[in-house]
């Protein structure tokens, strides 16, 4: 088995990138403090052709190159905006039409596994912070929350592990049935 070359990819540019359907899904990021994590999700979220990302609170901004380091370029494929809390961007999200949902360990969560995703619907999907997950006065705002099942002894995945398990689960149900 050969690996295949960059230019073997077909490998959208950037225009293209931004004219091709999007999946239903705009990422927030509720005050995560890692740069390289921001990047990763910038990364994560082009890979799956997320609409945007929301940056909010204490996140850092692109243009920087902590956030570059990962991101490869992401930030600029990617529409994005910047909110001064969480709560500014799930008005602006939920005025948009989409529903609201934290990715997080909760009480009467809903199991990833279990969770289909309406084709018809748009979803804002929020990740907290790496120490203290998605904000309690968020919490009070969402339409519902999705857990992802774990069995080892952590019970925590980083954040970008989590993005990247919700974005496929996602993008497998809505688009490769």
């Amino acid at each position: 088995m050969r690996k295949l070359k960059l230019d073997e990819l077909n490998r959208a540019t950037i225009d293209e990138f931004k004219a091709q359907d999007k999946l239903p899904v705009a990422v927030v990021l509720d005050n995560v403090r890692s740069m390289h994590n921001i990047g990763s999700i910038f990364r994560t979220s082009d890979g799956f052709a997320v609409e945007q990302v929301c940056l909010c609170g204490i996140t850092a901004q692109p243009p920087h190159r902590e956030i570059e380091k990962t991101a490869l370029g992401a930030t600029q494929s990617i529409s994005w905006a910047y909110f001064e809390t969480p709560l500014q961007a799930i008005a602006k999200l939920r005025a948009d039409g989409y529903k609201i949902i934290a990715i997080e360990q909760a009480e009467n969560s809903i199991m990833l596994n279990t969770f289909t995703p309406a084709a018809d619907e748009k979803y804002a999907l929020i990740f907290g912070n790496e120490v203290n997950g998605v904000s309690d006065e968020v919490m009070q705002q969402i339409d519902a929350c999705i857990e992802i099942p774990q069995f080892g002894t952590k019970h925590s995945f980083n954040i970008v592990v989590s993005a990247g398990i919700v974005l496929w689960d996602f993008f497998a149900k809505l688009n490769l049935k």
